[in-house]
């Protein structure tokens, strides 16, 4: 009696599990399948899409569950991820991939790639996460990986490698050493692991590297903290040049785009994914921090440096591009816009893609004709207020002139209102 009611019980917990299961898989693809719609009417510059493209949800569940109804009859997450954030992207055999970076429950992050054939939907991650091997000093945490075709034929992972400073005493388990990892490949599969870049900066985040050759050698853009360039700079988006890259080394930082007082980017800011080339310059997506009292604010700018000397910058709009709205404010760290990864279509098309509050992973699309007339024909920062009222001034003025007069309804633009 005692065994025949041990098989019931068996037999009745392995109904729930595959009800559970088919629950759960029935959930999981219509997250996956659904259909991203913009989200209208956008600002001219970019469109935005109601549905984030990539959240925890979207993990593979033969990640999150032991699917063995004997070892795991209550079909409890093992392995619970938390969140899945900033990817580096690009579009490989027609299909539009990110390497997003997917932060566990237990805060270590990994890297895995998603594909999409439309580039702002049906993202489904591939069965297996990233293996990036470890150097001869193993990584504590890996993220945010930018990913670059490199004119030398490999594909290359940046990415942040941090690990405990051994230098911190015992009582202090926050200290962190921050380097720049370097991984390469050919097929997204295999993938070979590099030396750590070496630059003058003690710490190094958000570095980049250039897609093209740069007199022969490697170009990077660099974060480096102010007072390892020249004491008094105030630190910024550095570039700098290494002969090799499989022992990439930079002996001098030059900033490009400093951090300024009172601006987006007055606490620090750091370059995104790599520059697209246009037939103006180089144009640049990068994110700026500055403080509030509610805590440091993340938002996105542009920039666009010259085609023969990148340490030049040519144009960059005044204030931010992209900054958190409704509910990308929200999540593990609030009010937080981070992006490292764009694809250049070749129709012109521009998928760009962002994390919101270090949550979820989001796709905005526009052109590369839309981004050069943004970052060419925007008002520059004037940094004081005065300037900026004589910019908005002028574009007032010029909306009063009878070109535009005679042509834009009355509503809109009314005349002599000083």
């Amino acid at each position: 009696m005692v065994g025949q009611t041990g098989k019931l019980k068996r037999a009745f917990m392995n109904e729930d599990f595959f009800d559970r299961l088919t629950t759960l898989e029935k959930r999981q693809e219509a997250l996956i399948g659904r259909c991203n719609e913009k989200a209208e009417p956008g600002n001219g510059i970019i469109d935005r899409y109601k549905n984030p493209i990539l959240t925890a949800q979207h993990t593979p569940l033969f990640w999150k569950y032991d699917l063995n109804a004997a070892t795991n009859p209550y079909l409890m997450e093992r392995f619970a991820i938390n969140a899945v954030l900033n990817a580096g992207a690009i579009k490989w055999n027609d299909k539009y991939i990110v390497v997003a970076r997917v932060e566990a429950a237990d805060r270590k992050s990994f890297f895995a790639i998603a594909e999409s054939p439309t580039g702002i939907d049906k993202f489904r991650f591939w069965d297996y996460p990233v293996m990036i091997p470890e150097t001869n000093i193993p990584d504590g945490n890996i993220y945010d990986m930018r990913l670059v075709a490199h004119e030398d034929g490999w594909i290359y992972g940046l990415f942040c490698t941090e690990r405990r400073d051994p230098k911190a005493p015992a009582a202090d388990q926050t200290a962190a050493i921050a380097q720049c990892g370097i991984a390469r490949t050919k097929d997204l599969l295999q993938w070979e692991r590099l030396n750590d870049l070496v630059t003058p900066s003690p710490q190094q985040r958000n570095v980049v590297l250039h897609p093209e050759f740069v007199h022969g050698k490697y170009a990077f853009y660099t974060r480096p903290q102010d007072g390892f360039i020249n004491a008094g700079t105030g630190g910024g988006i550095g570039f700098g040049l290494s002969e090799s890259i499989e022992a990439a080394g930079i002996d001098k930082e030059i900033v490009i785009d400093p951090k300024i007082y009172h601006t987006v980017y007055e606490a620090k800011n750091g370059l995104g994914p790599a520059p697209l080339k246009t037939k103006h310059g180089w144009l640049h997506l990068a994110h700026g921090v500055r403080n509030t009292a509610a805590g440091l604010r993340y938002v996105l700018y542009m920039f666009m440096t010259d085609l023969d000397d990148l340490t030049k910058q040519i144009y960059k709009p005044a204030g931010y591009f992209m900054a958190p709205e409704g509910e990308e404010r929200v999540g593990d760290v609030s009010n937080v816009l981070f992006s490292n990864g764009w694809i250049l279509d070749d129709d012109g098309r521009v998928f760009i893609y962002y994390a919101s509050s270090d949550t979820r992973l989001h796709v905005a699309t526009s052109t590369l004709d839309q981004l050069t007339d943004y970052v060419m024909n925007t008002p520059p920062d004037g940094f004081r207020s005065f300037e900026t009222l004589k910019a908005l001034n002028q574009i007032i003025d010029n909306n009063q002139s009878d070109a535009v007069m005679n042509i834009i309804p009355s509503t809109i633009v009314k005349k002599d209102t000083k």
